[in-house]
Formats: structure tokens, sequence, C-alpha cells
């Protein structure tokens, strides 16, 4: 073979090679919107990172949304910038983004708001408003943890925000108009929580269910959220599960009509031997179909968190189906 053809015939497999793992970015935590023709995808990171794509399959880096956060140093000893699993949502002509400040492995956690007008960073009204807290967990106080939130709308145009990590639960309460604070009087529900074992309440124990988010379809809403361990490279065993009501409060159940609030959860994706474990997942739907958007842990990368998109359809009898994630999303 020619030196040249051979050259040439290297570079277009590498280059697909390139390609077809572009999308396998590094992230934890991720949710995604489009604005315009532009998919903006956040996630745990310093500052809360930020990537953008036209096509969801090659990914830029931004700038992340803040440079500092004074109202967190003062709330978690030892905060240094690092702001854990966002969740973004759009509402008359602004963008919310709620996020969560913790320490690891302590229910001392705030979840934060901050808006903005556009996602686009060129764009001159691009600025990102800090409102500081909407809610906080106290150890010694509270038995829920103030991270991992989703913000979800009920058939009237009410807001709620959903939840919540280990302790007891996930947690859903009610904001107000301005989704900004919780509404008054307060209206708090328990709607997710697994058998935690009898430890000191300022200790998580070993009932590990997290990152909730709900999506309504077919006339339920439905609750996913992840069982098992995260953030624990090759030995993560993250899993995605999910139940529905027909109410937003709950209850939520399984297929087998177990209570989530039992440790109910019919499985929606788990990992196997190319991805540890897959999970803290958001819903996305766009052209008509809707997409799981997660992270699993890469074996062929050492166990390191990368972004997966699955499509996502729905059985017989209305449940998720997690069809084969692949990167050509």
């Amino acid at each position: 073979m020619k030196p040249a053809l051979l050259f040439a015939i290297l570079c277009i497999s590498l280059l697909g090679k390139a390609q077809s793992n572009d999308t396998l970015i590094p992230v934890h935590d991720p949710v995604m919107i489009k604005q315009d023709s532009v998919y903006y995808l956040f996630c745990t990171g310093k500052g809360i990172s930020v990537w953008a794509s036209t096509d969801r399959l090659h990914w830029k880096k931004q700038n992340p949304v803040f440079d500092s956060l004074p109202w967190g140093v003062k709330a978690v000893p030892g905060f240094v910038n690092h702001i854990w699993a966002p969740d973004i949502s759009y509402h008359n002509g602004l963008y919310y983004l709620y996020y969560s400040v913790s320490a690891f492995g302590k229910n001392t956690s705030c979840i934060g708001v901050a808006t903005n007008p556009t996602l686009h960073a060129n764009d001159a009204n691009y600025h990102w408003t800090d409102h500081g807290k909407v809610v906080e967990s106290i150890p010694g106080r509270d038995l829920w943890n103030a991270i991992d939130p989703n913000l979800s709308v009920d058939d009237k145009g009410q807001p709620w925000l959903v939840f919540g990590s280990f302790w007891n639960g996930i947690k859903l309460v009610k904001l107000d108009s301005s989704r900004l604070q919780l509404s008054q009087p307060q209206q708090w529900y328990s709607v997710a929580s697994r058998k935690r074992e009898c430890v000191a309440d300022t200790a998580a124990g070993n009932g590990a269910i997290e990152a909730p988010f709900i999506y309504k379809k077919n006339g339920y809403y439905y609750l996913f959220v992840s069982f098992d361990f995260c953030c624990r490279g090759e030995k993560s065993t993250y899993k995605m599960m999910v139940g529905r009501s027909a109410q937003i409060t709950g209850p939520y159940l399984d297929k087998n009509n177990t209570p989530m609030l039992q440790g109910g959860g019919t499985l929606v994706l788990q990992g196997n031997a190319q991805w540890h474990g897959v999970g803290h997942n958001a819903v996305c739907n766009w052209d008509g179909k809707d997409y799981l958007i997660f992270h699993g842990y890469d074996a062929a990368d050492k166990g390191r968190s990368k972004l997966r998109i699955a499509p996502l359809s729905w059985d017989v009898d209305g449940w998720p189906v997690a069809e084969n994630p692949s990167t050509r999303q």
C-alpha cells in the first residue's frame, strides 16, 4: 500500500474514532436544555460546569456559572466552589438554575437558585443573578439532605422542588410563584425512601437513594431516582429506578404496586461490564422524542464518569424503557 494512501486511511480512522467518542465528555450529574439551536449541558464542577453543542455529539466547554459563591463559604465549612447536581428550566423569559452546596457524606447542605435571561454567553443580556438559598439541611435537626434539586410543575402550573439523598429519602416541597423561595405556609411531602440502618442522625446510613427527577407523561408523574452508590469509579453501583403517581405529591408506586416510600422502584437502567454504574438522570424531549441524560463510570477509562444519552421509549403499560445508549445520539 502506498504511504500516502496508508496515511489517509489512518487519518480517517483516527478522525472517526475521535468523533465517535466525542460525546463521552467527562461529566457528573448532567442536565440539559436547548436554547435556539444550541444544547447546553450543566453538571457538577467548579462553579458549575457548562458545555455547549449544536448536535449533542461535539461539545465545547464554556465558562463556569460562578467564579465564587460567598454565601456557600459561610453555609458549608470547607466549601471551595465545587457545586453539585444543577437543574435547569425555563419560565417566563428566564432560565432557572438550581444547584447544591454540600459537605460530602453529611447533610450540611443547601440548595440555591440563579437566573439568567439567556444561556448564550455572547449575548449582551447574558448574566447570572444568584438568589441564594432556597432550602437548607442541618445535621442534628433534619433527617433529609438538601441536594440534587429538580424543579417540576403540576397540571395547575404550581412549581415544586424535589430533592434529597440518603437519610430518610426524597422530599418534595412547594415553591411560591417566583420559583425563588418556598411557598408559605410550607407544604412538604416525602415521596421515596429506602430502609436505613440504625445510625446516628448525623450519618447518611446505607439507604442509598438520591438524584430525583420528575417527568410528566401518559397522565402520570414519573419519579426517577438513583439507587446504590455513585462516585466510586470502578466500584460504583449506581442504577436508575422509577415509580409513578397520578398526583405530583404521590404516592409513587412501581410496576408491582410497591410504594417508593417503602423501597419500591422499577429498574430503568443499570451498569454492566462496559459501564460500572449509571445514574443521576434527567429526561428531555427533543423533536417529539424522549431521552435519558445521565452519567456512567467508564470501564475503559479507569471508571471515570462520562456523559451518556439514551433514547427513552414507553411500553404498552406506560412504563419507561431505556434503549441502547449510544455516542451517536
